[in-house]
């Protein structure tokens, strides 16, 4: 168990899933001294300049402090205090890795993360209300905004024409959907 200060213990009881983003998710131990390998999500930060990364443990963040780290493009290779064996690091295994929301980067104008627009209202410029994001589809090269609808799901698209604006203080995409997109 990470060792906590007084100040650290109070502010780590209350932090919540909604103040951070996942980051990667850790799939087994690495080496016999507790490290272990984590596969990094396509948005994570540059792992080596976290001092402190949340593990999802029976629905709570549990902070763990990173003593170590290696990178190598989409793996990590991570050690944590107070992780000294491989029963402890096997312990922690196949458990999503979170930071921070604000160690994130800030993004551009009209650019997003996938976990920021999850459950934002899309609105048609002639159809109106049409649903809410449910998630972001990878699909192949392609990124999609997952749309429910009343009686079905509609994928649009994020690299094209079709988005017109994103506002993030209203929770809000706008789309331009040409005719007929909708009954496909």
């Amino acid at each position: 168990m990470p060792v906590r200060t007084p100040h650290w213990h109070f502010y780590f009881e209350n932090m919540e899933t909604e103040s951070c983003y996942k980051i990667g998710w850790i799939l087994k131990p690495h080496g016999l001294k507790g490290e272990v390998t984590v596969l990094l999500e396509g948005d994570a930060p540059e792992i080596s300049s976290l001092k402190t990364v949340f593990i999802e443990q029976n629905q709570r963040l549990v902070p763990y402090f990173i003593q170590a780290v290696s990178a190598q493009k989409a793996k990590a290779f991570i050690k944590f205090e107070d992780v000294n064996s491989i029963e402890h690091a096997e312990n922690i295994s196949k458990q999503a890795v979170y930071a921070e929301t604000s160690t994130r980067p800030k993004t551009g104008r009209g650019e997003f993360y996938d976990d920021e627009v999850i459950n934002f209202e899309v609105h048609d410029t002639n159809k109106g209300l049409l649903g809410k994001i449910q998630e972001i589809m990878q699909a192949g090269p392609n990124r999609l905004l997952v749309v429910k609808l009343t009686d079905k799901e509609i994928l649009i698209p994020i690299n094209g024409p079709f988005i017109t604006s994103i506002n993030k203080t209203r929770k809000r995409v706008s789309v331009n959907l040409p005719d007929g997109f909708l009954d496909i």
